[in-house]
């Protein structure tokens, strides 16, 4: 009796664990590219760094919005109170995109802007995607 009752602690740990290692926040509707739909996942990796997934559907390229752009920026807010470009996210034909980084700092809200240059210091006013704070 004593060895389930610990098994099954054990098992409950473990998928505590794993749900509290990882957040999923979807991206509100967009006003610029209504049909625009994904979400972002943070997890840690083993030393501790941030990786954070994006993974888009019904996401045109920048150069088809009015006024067209050359890139999409992702950007993050930190816990630290900063805004950082974090990289380039591009679309294909098939409307889909994706974008994988790493990060040593924590993000609490993720978004997307259109852009003319991606390495851009500051985020335009363009935003594509925004997720709400996590």
């Amino acid at each position: 009796m004593k060895t389930k009752i610990f098994t099954l602690g054990i098992i409950i740990l473990i998928a505590f664990w794993f749900i509290s290692c990882s957040k999923k926040a979807f991206f509100l509707q967009s006003s610029v590219v209504p049909a625009a739909e994904g979400y972002v996942e943070v997890t840690r990796d083993k030393s501790e760094n941030y990786v954070i997934k994006i993974e888009l559907r019904n996401f045109a390229g920048a150069d088809r919005l009015d006024p067209a752009n050359r890139t999409y920026v992702v950007w993050m807010d930190t816990e630290r109170g900063s805004t950082v470009n974090i990289g380039r996210i591009s679309s294909t034909n098939s409307l889909k995109a994706s974008f994988t980084t790493l990060t040593s700092f924590r993000p609490v809200k993720v978004f997307i802007t259109a852009e003319e240059q991606e390495n851009a210091r500051y985020p335009g006013s363009m935003v594509i995607l925004t997720t709400d704070r996590f």
